[in-house]
């Protein structure tokens, strides 16, 4: 399975996006194909230059519009993908995007985007950012995409409808003293619609790097692509010190946290300031969920706050088998490392079920198992 990863350090824009993935390897004549699709040929030409920021060179792409060209409205916007001979994933992906946009510009306008008649909604290149970026990337067979926290100059350079674009995606926004906007609506509108915003454990084969327009060193969006590594991952830790929390609740929350997607939660005695005792209540969660996971936690705990970090692990592979035993066929854990395996475990429940004594029974599932997988 291949995955990209957008490392975002001077933010995004579709022009950037766009110079990303052609230069990591998808195909320029895709960018024209999107043009003539989408009935632009007469208003939007692309140039596609190789240039350099401070030490990193990249692709460089210009949009270039006709400035007599027509301002379209969001429902023009959006007829014009349905009417483009697209693929269908990338059309979708293109109206998705169009309608994050118009929301965040009503929003913000206070009016229909019917009314609106915006640059962001209304050029062409727009148009071209969205269904190019997203054409290109379909052409990558990528299966899943990835984005880094982004850029959030201080003093307002955040235009609100990025912001409102990001809102609830799991977008992490992190504080920037350059006095730019570095994440433009239609760049922002790209990663929501497609990329989950954390950083996978990878196997790199290539990068590529889009430029921005601003001469400044390092002004550019790198693109990584390359395969999942399967025994290394990255987890987020959400801890919370709890002094004042009866211990039914905390371990019915214990049970709410697992079915919401936790991947493991633990609660350890802790003793607490002046003296008294408490619990610490631990949570590993997939990046993605740490969030919703750390929202639970404050609304369903006595915690006014929790901590949130990230850490890295290594994770042994797993798969189960099934064994016959004496006593039964019983469901047994693999462990594996580079694909072979090291252990095994049975599962308690099979174990259970079968009767008699439990010790017997799960020594009997280990044996079977070991014999079976060739360990000693």
């Amino acid at each position: 399975m291949r995955i990209a990863y957008f490392d975002c350090p001077s933010g995004i824009s579709g022009d950037m996006a766009l110079g990303a993935l052609l230069d990591v390897g998808a195909d320029r004549a895709l960018l024209d194909a999107t043009v003539e699709a989408l009935g632009l040929s007469t208003e939007v030409r692309i140039d596609v230059r190789q240039e350099e920021r401070g030490h990193i060179g990249g692709l460089r792409v210009l949009v270039e519009c006709d400035p007599g060209g027509p301002t379209r409205n969001l429902p023009q916007l959006e007829r014009a993908v349905e009417h483009a001979l697209l693929p269908d994933g990338v059309r979708s992906r293109a109206l998705d995007a169009l309608g994050r946009l118009g929301r965040a510009e009503t929003a913000v306008h206070g009016r229909p985007a019917e009314e609106l008649h915006l640059h962001e909604l209304g050029g062409a290149d727009t148009l071209v950012d969205l269904v190019g970026a997203f054409w290109l990337l379909a052409s990558l067979d990528v299966a899943a995409v990835h984005a880094s926290p982004l850029p959030a100059p201080r003093g307002g350079f955040t235009a609100p409808g990025t912001l409102r674009v990001l809102a609830g995606t799991g977008a992490v926004l992190e504080p920037d003293d350059r006095q730019a906007e570095l994440v433009t609506p239609t760049g922002a509108a790209i990663l929501a619609t497609v990329a989950t915003f954390d950083r996978p454990a990878l196997s790199l084969d290539r990068i590529g790097y889009g430029l921005g327009a601003r001469p400044d060193p390092f002004n550019a969006v790198a693109l990584w692509l390359g395969h999942p590594v399967g025994e290394a991952a990255t987890v987020t830790v959400i801890e919370a010190n709890l002094d004042d929390m009866p211990p039914n609740l905390l371990a019915a929350l214990a049970e709410d946290l697992m079915v919401a997607g936790a991947l493991d939660v633990s609660i350890l005695p802790a003793l607490m300031k002046k003296g008294r005792p408490g619990h610490l209540l631990t949570v590993l969660a997939e990046p993605s969920r740490a969030h919703e996971l750390g929202r639970l936690m404050l609304r369903s705990s006595t915690t006014m706050g929790v901590r949130m970090t990230a850490a890295s692990r290594l994770v042994a592979g797993r798969r189960t088998i099934e064994v016959e035993t004496a006593l039964g066929r019983v469901r047994v854990k693999v462990k594996e490392l580079d694909g072979r395996p090291v252990d095994v475990a049975p599962e308690y429940e099979d174990c259970r079920r079968l009767g008699g004594d439990l010790a017997l029974v799960m020594q009997l599932a280990t044996q079977a198992a070991r014999k079976e997988l060739g360990l000693p």
